[in-house]
């Protein structure tokens, strides 16, 4: 149902039509009673006549309206007229993210500012419990003040059902879209933004917010959708079987955003990135690059000290990140059982009891298939085990174990960011790394003293950070 300028809907007056979309249509109104400007968003009718999804929609209206985040946009009010079922919303003055996009692509820095603002949208809306389900650009607007602000959040689970007739060109462009999945059918969301499991029907959870959030941002940065398409059967052909063009994201993108977006379009779910808060905290560090970093590629490694504010900075960002990652999580994530298993290696390989108590002697992989541990040498007299000790790769898909040769007296073991090397601490003094693929270690730093007593992480830009005492922390750039 059309409103004409002028209307009334309970203590709101029409101003005029802003547009439409795929959950309505949208109005500027007068709140005559606190005399401020609001959008007005009409049901359409095919929902607003149906008093059993009213009901849901009223009951999830609720809940949305108790989200209170600065990048989310608020929903005021459900209200309920002659005929006419209605939200009155925040009106957000400002184009929308596709309309910036149609402009070409955004300079890294700006997409790096917008995708972390829409980040914390989604962050504080899954820790309220609540999906989006419809992430797309024409669904995020920007202020003249650089705020970002995400519509229509959590809308798509409320409208969810609605069987849309238009048609599959249309459908593949903008508006959300729905297919018979189920007797009652099922909301997919926007072609080209949902995720391979909204396209298949399937229950949705954060993961697939996670996966529009990186459609967007790939957007953004190439002025392109991720999953194109003529037709909507083509789009989500394309969603389901093919890689985005990684080759068209501008050369100066940082490593870590690539890595993040990788991340977020990884079509398995379970092996795509699980949390929101995860996602910001890698891309706010996308451009905390230290000097050590710029570095030339084709340069010999080498180690340098950071200075004391370089130490602070590191300190309070391994404790902001694992805050984040872990202390949200134990707080928001919803119970559930606790697996324990135990993982067996050969008598002959066992780890050795007289191995120093501090000395960390096992590292999981990224994708948690397989262990690196330090185990006896089986190559070596038994009366001489205990004296020397190798690294060794245990696969949990497997019972057999690997020996990483040359590996002689190292500890300390840790993974690559991809699974493909082990960076460790020799017996005699250095840093190394192997490579999962064959071949001899090959050392990165000579000469550390106390590196029996070290312990490193390789970050995701190829920077490992490690230590040696408490109090030297150094880097290692271009590994």
């Amino acid at each position: 149902m059309s409103l004409a300028a002028g209307a009334k809907l309970a203590h709101y007056e029409i101003v005029s039509s802003i547009g439409r979309g795929g959950m309505g249509e949208v109005y500027r109104a007068r709140d005559t009673k606190l005399g401020r400007d609001v959008a007005i968003k009409v049901l359409p009718e095919e929902l607003a006549g149906d008093p059993e999804r009213v009901a849901r929609f009223e009951r999830e209206a609720k809940l949305l309206a108790s989200l209170n985040h600065p990048n989310i946009a608020s929903i005021y009010g459900f209200e309920d007229g002659d005929d006419v079922k209605a939200l009155a919303l925040e009106l957000v003055e400002g184009p929308t993210l596709a309309e910036r996009i149609a402009e070409g692509p955004l300079p890294v820095e700006e997409v790096v500012t917008l995708a972390d603002q829409v980040a914390k949208a989604l962050v504080a809306g899954h820790e309220a419990g609540v999906i989006h389900r419809d992430l797309k650009p024409a669904n995020i607007k920007l202020k003249e003040d650089g705020t970002v602000k995400v519509l229509d959040y959590g809308l798509a689970k409320a409208i969810e059902g609605e069987r849309s007739r238009r048609s599959d060109s249309e459908l593949s462009q903008s508006p959300t879209i729905t297919r018979q999945g189920t007797e009652m059918g099922v909301i997919l969301g926007t072609a080209p933004y949902m995720s391979p499991e909204q396209a298949k029907g399937k229950p949705v959870d954060r993961r697939t917010d996670v996966w529009a959030f990186g459609a967007v941002v790939y957007e953004m940065l190439t002025g392109h959708r991720a999953f194109p398409g003529q037709d909507v059967s083509e789009t989500l052909a394309w969603v389901l079987a093919k890689e985005p063009a990684w080759e068209d994201l501008p050369r100066e993108t940082p490593p870590a955003l690539r890595q993040v977006l990788r991340l977020c379009l990884t079509k398995d779910a379970n092996l795509r990135v699980r949390d929101m808060a995860d996602v910001r905290l890698a891309i706010s560090g996308a451009f905390g690059t230290s000097p050590v970093d710029q570095v030339d590629a084709h340069a010999t490694p080498r180690a340098r000290a950071l200075p004391a504010a370089g130490v602070a900075a590191i300190a309070g960002a391994v404790i902001a990140a694992l805050t984040l990652t872990w202390g949200d999580r134990t707080a928001t994530a919803p119970a559930g059982p606790t697996t324990r298993s135990s993982v067996m290696v050969p008598e002959t390989r066992a780890i050795p009891d007289r191995m120093c108590f501090p000395c960390r002697i096992l590292a999981i992989s990224p994708d948690g298939m397989e262990i690196a541990y330090t185990g006896v040498n089986p190559d070596l007299p038994p009366g001489e085990r205990d004296a020397q000790f190798q690294l060794q790769l245990r696969s949990l898909t497997t019972l057999d174990v690997r020996d990483l040769p040359g590996t002689s007296g190292a500890t300390q073991p840790f993974f690559s960011p991809d699974g493909k090397w082990i960076a460790f601490f020799t017996g005699t003094g250095e840093l190394a790394k192997i490579s999962l693929a064959g071949g001899n270690p090959i050392t990165l730093v000579e000469e550390l003293e106390g590196s029996r007593w070290g312990s490193g992480v390789w970050m995701q830009d190829g920077t490992i950070v490690f230590a040696t005492s408490p109090t030297s922390i150094s880097a290692l750039a271009s590994v």
